[in-house]
């Protein structure tokens, strides 16, 4: 939570006594130490004040960006504030002195949202950092993933996205979601692969849905040969 008042952020937390579901991670009282927390602490939501010392709740978001932001929840003592707030994509605007009731609608608000954000473990999904911020995407839909110095290069629908994760993390990662590593510099999903047949040289190659041709090392073709067997 961030308010420069003490008194604010012991009335939050005397709020949220009541739903053990959500704790308190952190205590910011200006908007330079919001930015600070919501990096190192990574909370799912954050109850802002708008009107703080230096960066105010608006310049938080705005610097933050609200593709990054976790989902925010305004907490004020002035009204005139709520359209830019609902602007800022807030979830929700409350006016202090915040009453019980109206602060467990806010919960009920922030349980749904928080539920319907989580994927279940039948689709996982890999964050992607990216300039504009971050980018989720299902693992359902990559194509292939291939090494890219200290990144994974991961191939979706034509286009490719680096995460700063090694091959070897890469593959622990996703072992089990059908992908198995082909070579040492690529990692393919089984249920992507179209065809697996051998070259006039003497080599085994995958051929992807996407039409791309990996090739399979010496070593590793037992493993890939049964694994797309028992796909079939």
């Amino acid at each position: 939570m961030a308010d420069d008042e003490p008194a604010a952020r012991r009335g939050v937390r005397q709020l949220l006594a009541a739903f053990p579901d959500f704790s308190v991670v952190g205590e910011c009282r200006n908007g330079a130490e919001v930015l600070t927390a919501l990096e190192a602490l990574k909370p799912d939501v954050v109850f802002l004040d708008v009107q703080m010392p230096g960066v105010n709740g608006f310049e938080v978001i705005r610097r933050r960006t609200p593709e990054r932001m976790p989902a925010v929840v305004f907490l004020t003592a002035y009204d005139e504030f709520a359209i830019a707030a609902f602007e800022a994509q807030a979830l929700d605007y409350l006016v202090k002195p915040v009453s019980e009731a109206r602060f467990a609608k806010t919960i009920t608000r922030l349980t749904r949202q928080l539920r319907a954000a989580t994927p279940s473990s039948s689709d996982p999904r890999i964050v992607i950092s990216t300039s504009r911020g971050a980018t989720v995407l299902p693992v359902r839909e990559i194509e292939w993933i291939e090494a890219a110095d200290n990144y994974g290069r991961i191939w979706s629908g034509g286009r490719s996205h680096l995460v700063r994760e090694s091959m070897n993390q890469l593959e622990d990662r996703l072992r089990d979601h059908g992908f198995v590593r082909a070579h040492r510099r690529a990692l393919v999903p089984i249920t992507g692969v179209r065809e697996l047949k051998w070259t006039s040289a003497g080599d085994m190659v995958l051929v992807l849905g996407s039409g791309v041709t990996i090739e399979v090392s010496r070593r590793r073709r037992a493993a890939v040969a049964a694994a797309v067997r028992s796909q079939t």
